[in-house]
């Protein structure tokens, strides 16, 4: 996973947080509203709505809203019908992107994203052109200042909760795991203590798109007007540029 970290990216997002507070929160009700769809509104029997809450509740979104939308997922309100889809396109410079939407107008959805890769430099393409670059795995983050645990003994932990790997990053400890063994992973390490700066279930790139400093700065662009708009909840990308380009992403 070398050359993949997030930890940078979490950090800049986080501080941009407070700026984007309602918008966060209503993607996050989106992302609760399909995990409850999906697989029942009971967090204790729905892993995936379980890690929706969690995540919501990270960035102090109200309980109120929380049970609004599982309550129109399982029916007890009225609100609009969502689906999850996930678009593929290639960035400037040839790079690889993936956008993960909750959705209740799958044709405005993919004319805005459509939009916003040719005003960019790249295409919308069909499912499955750039799926295979990526791996889905879980992510657990552990900021270093949070723990009192040194290295050998939050690797020793890691590998007995059942993860796949750990990496030491610049304050921090990254963990992956297979999809399927995530919430078990994170369950046995919160037990001895350890708090996470993110738990998710995400897409890793199997190896990086080098490119020049033009198309990375385009590809910033990108990825920041998708970001903007309502529907969309993640973007992944396997850009590879220099430091101060890949700051900003």
């Amino acid at each position: 996973m070398a050359g993949h970290s997030k930890w940078k990216n979490i950090q800049r997002r986080k501080n941009a947080q407070d700026a984007k507070r309602g918008k966060i929160f209503m993607k996050h009700a989106k992302d609760i509203y399909i995990a409850a769809k999906q697989g029942g509104g009971d967090p204790e029997m729905n892993a995936s709505l379980r890690l929706a809450v969690e995540k919501a509740k990270s960035d102090n979104m109200p309980n109120e809203n929380i049970d609004r939308a599982i309550k129109k997922a399982t029916g007890d309100l009225d609100g609009a019908n969502f689906e999850e889809l996930t678009y593929e396109g290639y960035g400037p410079g040839g790079t690889a992107v993936m956008v993960e939407v909750l959705t209740d107008n799958k044709n405005r959805t993919a004319s805005e994203l459509r939009h916003a890769f040719s005003k960019n430099g790249g295409n919308l393409g069909e499912n499955g052109c750039v799926a295979f670059m990526f791996d889905r795995k879980g992510y657990l983050l552990i900021d270093q200042s949070k723990t009192d645990a040194d290295e050998d003994t939050v690797m020793l932990e890691v590998i007995e909760a059942g993860a796949e790997e750990m990496e030491t990053v610049e304050g921090a400890y990254e963990i992956y795991t297979d999809p399927e063994d995530f919430q078990d992973v994170k369950s046995t390490l919160e037990e001895s203590e350890f708090t996470f700066e993110t738990a998710e279930i995400t897409m890793i790139p199997q190896t990086l798109s080098e490119v020049d400093e033009s198309a990375g700065n385009k590809m910033v662009k990108l990825v920041q007007m998708l970001e903007d708009m309502e529907d969309v909840q993640e973007v992944y990308h396997n850009m590879d540029a220099n430091e101060e380009i890949m700051e900003q992403i």
